[in-house]
């Protein structure tokens, strides 16, 4: 047995294992900073959203403005409520009462 090394059973030396720990702690901070870096770019992205104003596209229609309504309106429109409310309308007959109330 002249010439033999004597193994360590699979185990690694004191170089592997520092190669070893090199690698895990190298990955470990550049995953750290790539998962920093887009946090970053969400928050900034998130806040020029809050502060730019939403376009207004021109395809969509200007809200209506609401017409007064009289008291008289308004009591028309709480007792369709109340009907509806009892099944005393259908749903169909409800729209078609309020739209002729509210239609100037």
């Amino acid at each position: 047995m002249i010439g033999r090394r004597v193994g360590r059973g699979g185990r690694p030396g004191l170089i592997g294992v520092a190669a070893r720990t090199a690698v895990v702690a190298g990955t470990a901070s550049a995953v750290s900073g790539r998962v920093a870096a887009r946090q970053q770019q969400a928050a900034a992205q998130q806040a020029a959203a809050q502060q730019a104003p939403a376009p207004v596209t021109a395809s969509e229609p200007a809200p209506a403005a609401a017409p007064a309504l009289d008291e008289q309106a308004l009591s028309n429109l709480e007792r369709l409520g109340t009907l509806h409310a009892q099944g005393m309308l259908s749903d169909a007959e409800f729209s078609t009462a309020k739209q002729r109330i509210l239609a100037p």
